[in-house]
């Protein structure tokens, strides 16, 4: 009886240590499938399929075109992914005004997003992000993409989603002496436009992603969690400090994006998961 309870307590014990481990599991993580671009071209279900095996809670897409997602039709997509257990969280896409943008086809350019906002909801997206813009050299441009934007996310919150901008460093120079990423957040609509933080990119243009934060609060309802490469390798990016004020940034998803690797694709987007899964700091959920 003795050795009975002696066991029972030892299973016990192991059961509560398997439950704590699972708090640094299964946390709410996305996967920009840019991280896997190669290996999704030679094989988009075996590739979904490996990042899901890792963890990873869902994808943002960046294979839209056409009205399609890598090749299939936004409920052929939809399904391919949550096949997988993951969740379809969000899309890269783009259509570019005009360089001249006074001379801009704005008939064509809404045809086009009304098609791509109908195939965005069919796909199940909650987010659609414009990955991208011109390295604009005047303010009066710039307005005209901001109102651009007002307008899409107009669009997109008519449709049920949420519209945002994803930025890289060329937006932390001055246009006319003002800077390009605060004129953006200034004259663009919060109900219309939120910013898809990249906090690799803001640290390469030589600003603190934490001071956006505290300046713009309620801004940044997706983060790119990037780093040079591999999550936490190269000591240049404050993850702790990111981490500690993500409720002030507004923060409702983290997506995780490889762009450059020390290791095979694959094994460094699961890597970078494991990163964030062992993260102190990292929520369980933001979206809850």
């Amino acid at each position: 009886m003795q050795k009975r309870n002696i066991f029972l307590v030892f299973a016990l014990f192991l059961s509560v240590l398997v439950m704590a481990g699972g708090k640094t599991k299964n946390k709410e993580i996305y996967l920009q499938l840019y991280s896997v671009r190669d290996d999704i071209k030679k094989d988009f279900k075996g590739t979904v399929a490996s990042v899901a095996k890792m963890g990873y809670t869902g994808i943002e897409a960046a294979g839209y075109g056409d009205g399609q997602f890598y090749g299939l039709s936004p409920e052929d997509f939809k399904k391919e992914i949550e096949s997988t257990g993951m969740k379809v969280l969000s899309s890269h896409l783009n259509k570019r005004l005009n360089d001249d943008i006074a001379a801009t086809d704005w008939n064509e350019i809404w045809q086009w997003w009304n098609v791509a906002i109908d195939a965005h909801k069919r796909a199940g997206m909650k987010y659609v992000i414009v990955p991208s813009m011109p390295r604009l050299k005047t303010l009066a441009d710039l307005k005209a993409y901001c109102d651009y934007y007002n307008k899409i996310g107009e669009k997109c919150n008519q449709a049920g989603m949420r519209f945002g901008y994803h930025n890289h460093d060329f937006e932390f120079v001055k246009v006319e002496n003002e800077l390009m990423y605060d004129f953006m957040l200034k004259n663009t609509d919060p109900e219309k436009v939120f910013f898809q933080m990249d906090v690799y990119w803001v640290v390469k243009g030589g600003y603190s992603p934490v001071d956006y934060f505290h300046n713009y609060p309620g801004r940044f309802e997706v983060l790119h969690i990037k780093d040079n490469k591999e999550l936490g390798q190269s000591g240049m990016v404050g993850f702790d400090a990111i981490f500690s004020n993500t409720e002030k940034a507004g923060v409702r998803n983290l997506v995780v994006e490889v762009e450059k690797y020390n290791f095979k694709p694959l094994e460094s987007v699961k890597m970078s998961l494991e990163y964030l899964q062992k993260h102190p700091l990292v929520k369980k959920s933001y979206s809850k």
